[in-house]
Parts: C-alpha cells; sequence; structure tokens
C-alpha cells in the first residue's frame, strides 16, 4: 500500500502543477478570454509541500485503498471522486482563509485532473493485473487446513473470489493429519501457504502446524472466527508484542476518525465566530423575557457513558426539573426519554429558539472542548441513560454525542419510540464514514429552517 500511496502523492504533485500550469498559459487565457494571472509557482510552496503527503491520506480515510485490486470500478469511483472532492475543497478553504490572491479555477482543475490521472493509473494497474492473472504469475498455491466443514466452506468462499490468486492445492483434516504428512507436502509441491481454520478443534495442533511453517518460510493464515459474532468487525492489533484479536461494534480509530476531530474542531470555531452576534442576541433576549440564568446547564453522558456538563440556552422556567415529576404522566416517548408537545414549562421565547434549534448553539462549546461531536447520537441525560433497560440500546453511547443526527434529520421529535430513535442512532454508528456526516450536516439546516418535529 505504501508504494500506491506514493504514487499516487506524486500524481497529486503533477496534477496541481498541471492546474497552475493550464491557468497560467497564455494560449488559455486568450482563447478562454481568462485576465492575466501570472503569480509565481513559489507563492503555493507551503501548500504544495503539505498537499502531497496529505493527499493520499485523505485517500485512504475514504477506503480507496481497502478494496480488492481486482474490484468494481464503481467502488474505485466513488472513493477517488470523494477524496479527490475533500482535498479540493480543503485546499480551496485553506487559500481562501489565507488571503492568497489565486485564481479559483486552480483547486478545482487541481481535483479534476488528479480524478482523471489516478483513475488512469488504476485502470493501467487493473490491466496489468487481469493479464498477469490470466497468465498465472499470480496465482499461489495453499493448503487449507481444518475440520472437513469448515475447509470445504473456505474452498467454497476462495472459489467464488478468483481476483484474489489464490489456488487451494489440497484439504487437510487438522484432528487426523500426521504433522509430517504436511511437511512433506510443502516439500513436495511448492506450496506458497496454508489457511488454518482452527474454531472446533485443539490449539495445541493449530499451534504445532504454525511452527512448522515458521520453520519451512511458508505463510500460514490463521482464520481468527472462533467466536460468533453478529455485531462487531475483528480487527488484529499489537498488545505489547503479543498479537491480539480486537472485537468492535463501533467506528475504529482510523484516519477517518482523526479528520472527524479536526473537522468538529474547525467547524465548532468557525461557527462560534460566525453566529456569536446571534448567540449574544438570544442571551438578551432571554435576560429580558424570563427571570432566571441565560445558560441551561446539565449532566449529560458523553461517550461510554462518561458524564459531561451540557451547556444550551435555557427555554424553560427555572423550576422546569421540579415540575417534570408532576407532568410524568403526559410523557409521549417510550423509554427512558422524557417529551411531550406543549411542554408547560417553556417560555414564549423558548417555543422559537427551539423551533430554530437556536437554543443547541451553545454547545459549539462542549465540541470546542472534546465532549461532543458535530455529528453523533444526542446526548441523554445521566438519569435517563441508567433507566435503559435494553442493553443493546447503551451501543448508542459507543461514539461521541453529536450537535446532529440522524434522528435529528428524520423529524425529530415526530419520532416516539425510543428503539426507533437507537435504530437510527446504531444505523449511523454501523454505517459511519465522513460522508455520511456531511451529507448529515447538509440535510441538517433544512430539517431546522423548516422546524421539522420541533417541540
Amino acid at each position: 500500500m505504501q508504494i500506491h500511496q506514493l504514487m499516487d502523492a506524486c500524481i497529486f504533485a503533477v496534477s496541481f502543477w498541471l492546474a497552475y500550469e493550464f491557468r497560467t498559459s497564455d494560449t488559455v487565457q486568450e482563447i478562454v478570454g481568462w485576465p492575466k494571472f501570472l503569480p509565481a509557482f513559489d507563492v503555493f510552496f507551503w501548500y504544495y509541500l503539505v498537499l502531497i503527503p496529505v493527499s493520499p491520506l485523505v485517500l485512504e480515510s475514504q477506503g480507496f485503498y481497502d478494496r480488492p485490486l481486482i474490484s468494481a470500478r464503481r467502488h474505485a469511483l466513488l472513493s477517488l471522486f470523494k477524496g479527490c472532492l475533500f482535498i479540493s475543497t480543503g485546499l480551496t478553504i485553506a487559500l481562501f482563509f489565507s488571503k492568497l490572491d489565486i485564481a479559483r479555477f486552480i483547486p478545482i482543475a487541481f481535483g479534476m485532473f488528479a480524478f482523471c490521472l489516478l483513475y488512469l493509473k488504476e485502470e493501467i494497474m487493473l490491466l496489468a493485473a487481469k493479464s498477469n492473472m490470466a497468465r498465472g504469475q499470480n496465482r499461489r498455491r495453499f493448503l487449507l487446513i481444518g475440520t472437513p466443514e469448515e475447509t470445504a466452506r473456505m474452498k467454497q468462499e476462495v472459489r467464488a473470489r478468483p481476483e484474489s490468486g489464490v489456488e487451494i492445492f489440497a484439504e487437510l483434516d487438522l484432528n487426523n493429519t500426521q504433522l509430517h504428512n504436511l511437511v512433506n507436502l510443502l516439500h513436495d509441491h511448492s506450496i506458497n501457504g496454508v489457511i488454518l481454520s482452527a474454531r472446533h478443534t485443539n490449539f495445541d495442533r493449530a499451534e504445532a502446524v504454525v511452527n512448522a511453517c515458521e520453520i519451512e518460510g511458508v505463510e500460514a493464515w490463521l482464520v481468527a472466527d472462533f467466536f460468533k459474532t453478529h455485531i462487531s468487525s475483528t480487527t488484529l492489533d499489537d498488545f505489547y508484542g503479543r498479537p491480539v484479536l480486537v472485537f468492535r461494534s463501533a467506528p475504529e480509530t482510523s484516519w477517518q476518525g482523526i479528520l472527524k476531530q479536526m473537522m468538529d474542531f474547525a467547524g465548532a470555531l468557525v461557527g462560534v465566530i460566525l453566529v456569536s452576534p446571534v448567540m449574544i442576541g438570544v442571551a438578551v433576549v432571554i435576560k429580558l423575557t424570563s427571570r432566571g440564568p441565560v445558560f441551561f446547564k446539565q449532566m449529560r453522558s458523553g461517550l461510554n457513558g462518561a458524564p459531561f456538563m451540557i451547556y444550551k440556552f435555557r427555554t424553560m422556567v427555572t423550576n422546569a426539573e421540579q415540575l417534570k415529576h408532576e407532568l410524568a404522566a403526559m410523557n409521549e416517548m417510550t423509554g427512558p426519554v422524557f417529551k411531550i408537545t406543549g411542554d408547560p414549562r417553556v417560555t414564549p421565547i423558548g417555543k422559537w429558539l427551539r423551533k430554530l434549534s437556536l437554543d443547541e448553539l451553545p454547545q459549539l462549546f462542549n465540541i470546542l472542548r472534546g465532549e461532543m461531536s458535530v455529528v453523533g447520537p444526542r446526548p441523554l441525560p445521566v438519569d435517563e441513560t441508567k433507566r435503559i433497560n435494553d442493553a443493546a440500546h447503551r451501543r448508542r453511547l459507543s461514539v461521541k454525542p453529536g450537535l446532529t443526527c440522524l434522528w435529528q434529520v428524520s423529524g425529530r421529535n415526530q419520532i416516539s419510540n425510543f428503539s426507533e430513535w437507537v435504530r437510527l442512532d446504531l444505523e449511523y454508528i454501523d454505517n459511519w464514514s465522513i460522508w455520511l456526516d456531511i451529507k448529515i450536516i447538509l440535510r441538517t439546516f433544512p430539517a431546522v429552517f423548516r422546524g421539522l418535529g420541533a417541540k
């Protein structure tokens, strides 16, 4: 993968140079009628220096390097398009905030050139791979070792993916095969590797096979499906020099996760700057129209249930928590959540603030503090979290809570079933990507402006 990333970094470098040369070409400027644009290329040096190593990492965050070499073109096109779009957009934003005098066409053309050249590279590599596959140069001979049922299943899976280049030479029963017979097969038939499944057998025999392959210098692939999990994805990690299997049912730490944190901080910082006049105005209106503090503070459940103090503009009377017990019989939500239509505790100005979600703006500071994310499951009060009876519902706590989420853009308070609310949160967690976050953010604005589901 490192070689591919190095090649792609070079392609991004060439693409930016091509975009610059194209825009500053006298011939192009005369034909199109563009104004003369002749800044020295040195002006872009630092952006160029950062762009080259960062661009392949953005592609990696979009899963561009995780797919098989021979795979459906749509997968390559989609991940490549999103990666180039993010890089081009990021470059545009960086140039804008640096107030650099630059033609807007350059970052756009850079993204287009990069997309075309990278896709051309992928097509060339695909043709080469198919050609080698046809000549059998990439095929490798493997032994399947396990119980007859397991080896039959694995053989069927391998045959369904001929692009992998794996050729099954023989199947061996781990419980009935003598070790010296395995070694003879490795010697006599130039075996390239062994695929071992030890799910229902003695690990001592599996260890002996791995040790034999280690001595012979033959690859041993241990199929680590010892336990039947329904949600968790399994990854291999290192624990102080010991290999460990990690069962994870939430998004793993990755470049996408790091990019999400950077976007959260940058988005919240820009948001605070842009809406600070609005927040000052809201604070003044609340102070003038009702008695009590401007802000409402409450302990909410954050990542893995860790409590944190959330901030909102106060939209209710000051004794709202005491009145909540009196209104318990009017609760319209199933489960531990409390919500009612026409809540009498809400002040007149509070209804307006809730309808436009302006009461949520102070949570931008929670995002800056790292307690929340822009997109994620909405945080529940700590006392409501403690009343969750279904253990599966607690998986919504496996990621940072957010300012907006799928529930927020799917009707908000029109959803009265807590299980449906959780289903949307888990759908978000199981399908999370930077692209999904962007789509939810884009859907949030019209939902807020229409007051969709607000109470």
